[in-house]
């Protein structure tokens, strides 16, 4: 579908689309978040809502009204008009990206002799224009902890902003592949170009790096270190009650979504059939059938999300970052020029496709064999000459199970299992008295 095919909707149409996209979006919410606690119940043992409406699938609209219906509260110390403005400029964006998405191609409106695609427009930079709003999304987080006026919401906020500033370099980076690939920006023409094979099995590497960048990104278990309630009791939006938490809380959802359809457009093919159903059946890939495989790929990203919250603990800040930083973003610029070259080489018809791919191949598995076979480094138990060394820095480090920071010390008969040892008093204590009977 080129682009000529946008920009001559007349006025109706748009708003048509523009009234649907809200809608879906709202709907996949109350789903979504029934969905998640559905899965979680499952993986637990437990049942999870099942006594509003049929299967549960109320409770998330009865969550909604409470939320609307309980007292709005602004503290005493926050920045009014910042404190009000931060969720809105956090839930706008999110439903704004979803403009560029494709959820189908050229139809039939029904009852009409209009013929529009299933997309409400489309640009030669859409991706970049996804990856520019999304951004907008991380000032209502910053400015909603800041204008608070707690320590707590501001320290969540600048958790938020950096980390979603870290993992949107990483996922940029995992993106420029497909732009080589496909020749365009543009995600109607990035599905067009899959329609042979999806750029998940012939960009594997960046598929993967986008896949942890965008858990990251939207601040899910196990990345979700702006909300930890161990340390910041509810992160940036702890002051916030009603229907402006009911905001951060629906601009997380559809972020969730935002990132999948993400992922669907540019790895999985779009709204193609799947599994080779194209070729088997000639309309797979008309009319509204589009809508089905393009939604059942989005829900497969979205059950990732819920399987990660159920199965992995929540990585502490200074690991999440030096992941982020030294891992994830050097493996996507590795991965970007290796594909530049094999967009090279594949140009000029110097070396074969297969060729090509089997030295990469090779290549990537002695190297991942040298990671597991190469020592870490970071082994410091006693004895490896470690103890008391100096770092560079002129201050010596501290010797192994000395209790100094921050090596914890270590109980005088070694590490203990089990319970707790009972108290014990060496005299048994006598009745308080108070400062009168003292005296006399």
């Amino acid at each position: 579908m080129a682009l000529e095919a946008f920009g001559d909707d007349s006025i109706w149409v748009v708003l048509l689309k523009a009234v649907l996209i809200f809608v879906v979006l709202v709907l996949l919410t109350l789903f979504n978040i029934w969905f998640e606690r559905r899965v979680v119940a499952r993986m637990q043992h437990r049942i999870g809502p099942n006594m509003h409406g049929p299967f549960g699938l109320l409770q998330s609209l009865a969550d909604g009204v409470k939320l609307a219906l309980k007292e709005d509260i602004i503290p005493k110390a926050a920045d009014k008009v910042v404190f009000v403005l931060a969720p809105v400029i956090c839930v706008v964006p999110a439903f704004v990206t979803f403009a560029v998405i494709p959820f189908g191609p050229e139809v039939r409106i029904p009852f009409t002799d209009t013929v529009t695609p299933l997309q409400l427009t489309d640009m030669p930079v859409a991706v970049l224009f996804v990856m520019a709003i999304a951004s907008i999304g991380i000032y209502g987080i910053v400015l909603g902890g800041w204008s608070s006026g707690s320590t707590y919401s501001l320290l969540g906020g600048l958790r938020s902003s950096a980390q979603m500033i870290s993992y949107e370099v990483a996922m940029g980076l995992a993106l420029v592949s497909v732009f080589l690939y496909a020749g365009s920006a543009s995600t109607s023409e990035i599905v067009e170009a899959q329609s042979d094979v999806w750029y998940a099995f012939s960009m594997a590497p960046a598929f993967v790096v986008y896949c942890i960048a965008m858990v990251g990104e939207v601040n899910r278990a196990p990345f979700d270190l702006p909300e930890a309630e161990g340390e910041l009791v509810g992160g940036f939006h702890t002051e916030y009650s009603s229907l402006k938490f009911a905001l951060f809380f629906l601009a997380e959802y559809i972020n969730m979504v935002t990132v999948s359809a993400l992922a669907t457009t540019l790895f999985l093919g779009g709204w193609r059939a799947p599994f080779g159903i194209g070729t088997l059946w000639e309309g797979a890939n008309e009319g509204y059938w589009p809508l089905l495989w393009f939604f059942g790929k989005v829900f497969f990203f979205m059950f990732l999300f819920v399987w990660l919250r159920g199965t992995l603990p929540r990585l502490r800040y200074d690991q999440f970052m030096d992941f982020g930083w030294k891992r994830l973003i050097p493996v996507a610029l590795a991965w970007v020029v290796v594909a530049a070259v094999m967009r090279l080489v594949l140009n000029d018809d110097a070396v074969d496709r297969r060729t090509l791919m089997l030295v990469f191949g090779t290549v990537a598995v002695v190297l991942l064999a040298l990671t597991f076979l190469l020592p870490s480094g970071s082994d410091d138990g006693p004895g490896d000459g470690s103890d008391g060394a100096d770092d560079g820095t002129g201050v010596p480090a501290p010797a192994h199970g000395t209790g100094a920071y921050p090596v914890p010390p270590m109980p005088s008969g070694g590490a203990v299992r089990g319970a707790a040892a009972p108290l014990t008093f060496t005299h048994a204590p006598g009745p308080v008295r108070s400062g009168a009977e003292e005296e006399s």
